[in-house]
């Protein structure tokens, strides 16, 4: 079916093809040699890549629990009370100091091996 194109005039300039024959004398003009020039993406690439930042936010998740309470209680009771002999108030506030300090350290390793993993990606994908 062929349909013609009209200026603003109102009168015709050309005409197009419509429907199959239309696609059929598209893939003709392009072959397929620009068909197959556009690149196929790798999936599973991005797949490994997420398996590991999903392992890595997972290991940080559970330091960042188990760690500072972890150093919390032993440090109060071992350290702070049984070793140098403080007070339950002393020792409180001095094992919450270890707490503390414990996150911004695990935090600070994950921003640390956040980003060198995404350099790391990024170079791997520069490279490709």
């Amino acid at each position: 079916m062929r349909l013609p194109l009209r200026r603003a005039s109102g009168r015709p300039e050309a005409s197009v093809e419509r429907g199959a024959e239309g696609a059929v004398a598209a893939m003709e003009r392009y072959g397929e040699a620009a068909l197959n020039a556009v690149p196929v993406p790798d999936f599973r690439q991005n797949e490994g890549s997420l398996t590991s930042t999903l392992r890595t936010l997972l290991f940080f998740t559970a330091l960042m629990i188990t760690l500072p309470v972890g150093l919390y209680f032993s440090s109060k009771a071992y350290i702070f009370e049984g070793t140098l002999g403080m007070s339950d108030r002393d020792s409180y506030f001095y094992a919450a100091i270890v707490a503390v300090v414990t996150v911004h350290v695990v935090l600070a390793l994950f921003v640390y091996v956040a980003w060198n993993e995404g350099s790391r990606q990024w170079r791997e994908g520069k490279q490709d």
